[in-house]
């Protein structure tokens, strides 16, 4: 194995209802967990996301509302996902703009805390777009000479991703195999969170990647401009960028 763990990594995937972080859901999870000592144990859950599962999402990953009928919800999972990523890094493909978010989403709906502070993530399709720019497939076939078989089965995903990324670290000298730099390494650009509507400005304060006070320090515009505050909590924002403007909120108390 190429990559130097000092804890255990995390692969995992999702195939979910659709494509918005805010409202979509969870049909399916596979976490790959790899050990330090390259020890690896593999766990796949299909779920009820309560909703309809659309056509366009069906013909992708193959999972029907047929499929999920029976299977447990997201919340009866949980305890067992986070029992699997706690104390861990993360990591995925295309998982820091898709997968991690919209985890963190259902996480907060059961009302478990995810908390990003915790979990160093390593995104393999990073790597890959800043190197050879493709999908997973091609991916696959240029690092692993391999054809990936059954593309959108989150298990089929997970564990190429895995393959792609130790064989990334294999291929490239100027690429780290510890968990800490490489996360660094595959983050386009630092936000507060998980959807990036939080970012940092050269002091390391927040600021708003967006509305009337882009670029404005999250602190000092709620100090003041409460209103905007509760707007947002109000608004049609992801659980965990609420959750972080609370936090930023809170903190300008004392």
């Amino acid at each position: 194995m190429n990559l130097k763990l000092h804890k255990p990594l995390c692969i995992f995937d999702l195939e979910t209802t659709g494509t918005n972080i805010g409202k979509d859901k969870i049909v399916e999870i596979c976490i790959l967990k790899v050990n330090p000592d390259a020890s690896r144990e593999s766990k796949t859950w299909r779920v009820n996301p309560g909703m309809p599962i659309p056509k366009e999402s069906s013909e992708i990953h193959g999972i029907y509302d047929e499929d999920v009928k029976e299977a447990p919800s997201f919340r009866e999972i949980a305890p067992k996902i986070m029992e699997m990523l706690t104390g861990s890094d993360l990591g995925g493909f295309n998982s820091n703009r898709f997968d991690v978010p919209l985890l963190a989403e259902e996480l907060l709906r059961v009302e478990i805390d995810f908390d990003l502070s915790k979990f160093r993530l390593v995104d393999a399709q990073t790597i890959f777009h800043k190197k050879e720019p493709r999908n997973l497939g091609a991916a696959y076939q240029f690092y692993c000479g391999k054809t990936l078989e059954n593309a959108h089965s989150a298990e089929a995903d997970v564990l190429a991703t895995f393959e792609v990324l130790d064989a990334q670290i294999g291929k490239y000298d100027d690429i780290p195999n510890e968990i800490a730099p490489l996360s660094e390494f595959t983050f386009h650009n630092k936000n507060a969170d998980l959807a990036g509507f939080i970012g940092y400005n050269e002091k390391k304060e927040e600021i708003f990647n967006f509305g009337k006070y882009k670029g404005q320090g999250v602190k000092a515009v709620f100090q003041k401009d409460l209103g905007y505050y509760g707007w947002l909590q109000n608004a049609d924002f992801p659980l965990y960028t609420k959750k972080v403007f609370t936090k930023i909120q809170l903190s300008g108390k004392f």
